[in-house]
């Protein structure tokens, strides 16, 4: 322990990280430099600076991360189509490649020996984040305190930080009964009676999203424009990333669009029931997949969606720094250079519909071959007949066999 000098310490200004970093500094008598990212998570974050400064932190960073983390991470994962077991959408996932790499950064600039993270040994999160520090630093050292303390329930934290003197205004009662997490893409929940698979959660748990059923009786219409697989524009409006993303969110969860209630494998080998909101990225899935559907190729769909179950999974288990992950983004970014053109989307209590989609330049959509009208010679429908017979060979042989 006395080899620890200094600690990167990912730190929301909560109770656990709050904890941890008072733990850190007694436990193994070092410095520590917390870092808090801004990925759009909505809470106002400067409070974690003043908590900081409180239990003696000289070096803080807060920063935004939320350009950087929907150009870099989310849009890449989306142009793959990544959804975990058909349901889930990666949200929690994809964050934490993100922060992994600006704790090394930040180590690398304060000559800190060490990094630490606030997930439990029960989760996937500890997953991603160790397996994140080292993909981009070998030699780091890695505290987990979860694995090493015996602080195991929220009584031994509270009673840990109020014998240490750390402020936990808003702990005690009155917060939410859900562990929750937040960023840009996605709000998810644990905990409580979502613990109970059968029970439905209740409705003043969302936070992001009205029910399906308050949603407005008139349906809203969006267009989004696409360019590299990527969205650009938003009703011919050009907007970054991140503005992208917030938008989306904005409108689908007014239309009742992005709730999830799942049950998942963690990679950690157990089952774990948990309720998402992914308003924006539920319509950018659907839509990406719309404009797919007009300039990609057939053979180069059709792999696309045979890769993407190994893709997500490489993203959910937290290898997205591994280059297995790397030489798949790479494949398909090469597919999406034609992934171009505008999608047309009707929202409507809790739907998602494609009603339109175009590519001026890109389409391989040709109306003159799908026509069922006479088509002047485009298509020779008696080809088909020998099409059909060759591809019979083998089932006609074998049907002989009895």
């Amino acid at each position: 322990m006395s080899e620890i000098k200094k600690v990167v310490l990912a730190y929301s200004g909560g109770l656990d990280t709050s904890v941890i970093l008072q733990w850190l500094k007694e436990t193994y008598d070092c410095e520590v430099v917390t870092f808090t990212a801004d990925l759009g998570q909505g809470e106002e974050l400067e409070p974690a600076r003043a908590k900081a400064e409180a239990l003696g932190v000289k070096e803080i960073y807060i920063e935004d991360l939320r350009e950087e983390f929907v150009r870099d991470f989310v849009f890449p994962m989306f142009r793959a189509n990544a959804i975990y077991e058909g349901e889930y959408l990666l949200g929690t996932s994809i964050a934490r490649p993100l922060i992994a790499k600006r704790q090394v950064e930040i180590a690398r600039e304060t000559g800190a020996d060490a990094v630490s993270h606030g997930a439990t040994g029960k989760g996937n999160d500890q997953v991603r984040f160790e397996l994140g520090y080292y993909g981009l630093e070998p030699n780091i050292k890695v505290i987990a305190p979860w694995r090493e303390w015996d602080l195991l329930s929220r009584e031994k934290l509270l009673r840990y930080a109020e014998s240490h003197g750390i402020s936990i205004e808003g702990k005690k009662k009155g917060g939410s009964p859900y562990s929750m997490d937040a960023n840009l893409l996605h709000i998810s929940y644990e905990g409580g009676i979502l613990e109970d698979p059968w029970a439905e959660a209740e409705e003043s748990m969302w936070r992001w999203s009205v029910a399906p059923e308050n949603a407005p009786d008139k349906p809203t219409y969006i267009e989004l424009t696409y360019r590299g697989g990527d969205v650009v524009a938003i009703d011919g409006e050009e907007m970054t990333p991140a503005q992208v993303l917030a938008y989306l969110n904005k409108v689908a969860g007014a239309n009742g669009i992005g709730r999830l209630d799942i049950v998942e494998n963690r990679y950690v080998g157990m089952k774990s029931r948990g309720c998402y909101e992914t308003p924006g990225g539920t319509v950018m899935l659907r839509a990406h997949r719309a404009i797919e559907s007009i300039t990609l190729d057939r053979e180069e769909a059709h792999l696309k969606d045979e890769l993407m179950p190994r893709y997500a999974s490489i993203v959910y288990n937290g290898y997205w720094w591994s280059p297995e992950r790397r030489a798949m983004q790479a494949l398909i970014d090469e597919t999406q250079r034609r992934v171009n053109g505008v999608v047309r989307l009707k929202l409507y209590k809790g739907n998602v519909v494609v009603v339109g989609r175009k590519s001026e330049k890109d389409s391989l959509f040709d109306a003159n071959i799908a026509t069922f009208e006479d088509d002047a010679g485009a298509y020779n429908q008696k080809d088909a007949e020998g099409f059909i017979r060759l591809n019979a060979l083998r089932l006609k042989v074998g049907a002989k066999r009895g």
